[in-house]
């Protein structure tokens, strides 16, 4: 995340990284992050990724990400995609915001609020998000379930899918 906080953009470890430090370790092949930027800065922080080694994995990255708000980068060292979620919206600007630092191999790493990662699995409700829910509920088991609760709600409603909230209610019968 250097990269980014140089370039002087808010940014969080979310996906497989970061339900594996705040919940289960699970395999993952990839590096999710969520960064608050402004479209007329994603040229930029390709520039700012250069700089540390880490290029776009394909032609147009900017392009691609203006359709769908993901920038897709690679360290070309170690050939690890990461995938730069570039939030907009107010719970992801939120979040980021909310984030905390941990220390993690010898790194300071920012990563979610363990309510806010739920969220982030409930909407995204792949099996691998799922059990990274279960594992999330299982290592904190003191978490604020009415905020997650609330929030996943609310993007059940926005996007007319209310297995979100469905699903949510299952995995919390699950593991608690």
């Amino acid at each position: 995340l250097q990269w980014l906080d140089g370039a002087g953009v808010p940014s969080m470890l979310i996906g497989g990284v970061a339900a594996s430090v705040l919940g289960q370790p699970r395999l993952t092949q990839d590096i999710d992050v969520m960064a608050v930027a402004p479209e007329s800065a994603w040229a930029g922080l390709v520039e700012a990724g250069a700089r540390h080694g880490i290029a776009p994995r394909i032609t147009g990255a900017v392009e691609f990400a203006v359709r769908s708000r993901v920038l897709l980068m690679r360290h070309q060292a170690s050939g690890i995609d990461i995938d730069v979620i570039l939030g907009s919206l107010s719970f992801e600007e939120a979040a980021v915001g909310r984030s905390q630092r941990h220390a993690l191999g010898g790194l300071m790493l920012r990563l979610p609020r363990v309510e806010d990662l739920l969220v982030m699995k409930a909407v995204a409700g792949r099996p691998k998000d799922i059990q990274d829910m279960e594992g999330l509920l299982a290592a904190n088991p003191d978490l604020d379930v009415a905020f997650v609760r609330r929030w996943v709600r609310e993007f059940a409603t926005a996007m007319s899918m209310p297995s979100l909230l469905d699903e949510l209610e299952k995995v919390l019968a699950r593991t608690r």
